[in-house]
């Protein structure tokens, strides 16, 4: 079986709405869109790259895939992620999509998504999920999750779209590696680890 790894940019109060450009996403009147990019630097941008090139198959939700089938399919070559995106099988998580999707090497999902994305870590060795925060949580629901990739930065909004909201699945999470880049950039791999430990303080 595959592993399913879930990469996500966060600022520090949670917030995960359009981190890369300032049109990337409005919904809900969000006026911070393109946050990370002062925040990036060569290293954490070689690292993710790393992270993301051990994928064989990339899993999108509707909003994110719109992003970037948007962008990717006309990028510059000399970007290392436009041939690893453009190259790499892709699945959509969508009830409002129909085929054929208009990026190369893209495929419907709908239905019984844990069934479908459970015949998907069968087939492949590494499906990565990039953004996508309703999918992210529905995976994570399900229990279909194996590790988070999560690059938090020191810069908190107060409004937007959140990674973990109002119903997260409680979990108990391992911590694997923590790595702190330039502007204090944590670099954070989370393995999920069951069901939360409860204790009494008065004990």
């Amino acid at each position: 079986m595959g592993t399913l790894i879930v990469t996500e940019f966060l600022t520090l109060d949670g917030v995960a709405q359009a981190p890369g450009e300032s049109d990337e996403d409005r919904e809900g009147g969000f006026s911070h869109g393109g946050w990370q990019m002062p925040l990036l630097d060569d290293k954490s941008g070689a690292v993710m790259f790393q992270q993301a090139s051990s994928m064989d198959a990339l899993l999108l939700g509707r909003k994110t895939y719109d992003i970037f089938a948007g962008y990717w399919p006309n990028a510059s070559a000399e970007i290392p992620f436009t041939g690893l995106l453009n190259g790499v099988p892709k699945y959509v998580a969508s009830r409002t999509l129909a085929e054929p999707l208009s990026w190369a090497n893209s495929t419907l999902v709908s239905g019984d998504l844990a069934g479908r994305v459970t015949e998907m870590k069968a087939r492949h060795d590494e499906v990565h999920v990039i953004g996508s925060l309703d999918l992210a949580q529905s995976l994570l629901r399900h229990g279909l999750v194996d590790r988070l990739h999560l690059w938090v930065y020191p810069v908190l909004l107060g409004t937007g779209k959140r990674l973990f909201g109002d119903g997260t699945v409680p979990t108990a999470l391992r911590l694997t590696e923590s790595v702190t880049h330039a502007h204090g950039t944590l670099q954070l791999t989370y393995e999920p680890a069951g069901a939360p430990a409860y204790g009494d303080a008065a004990a």
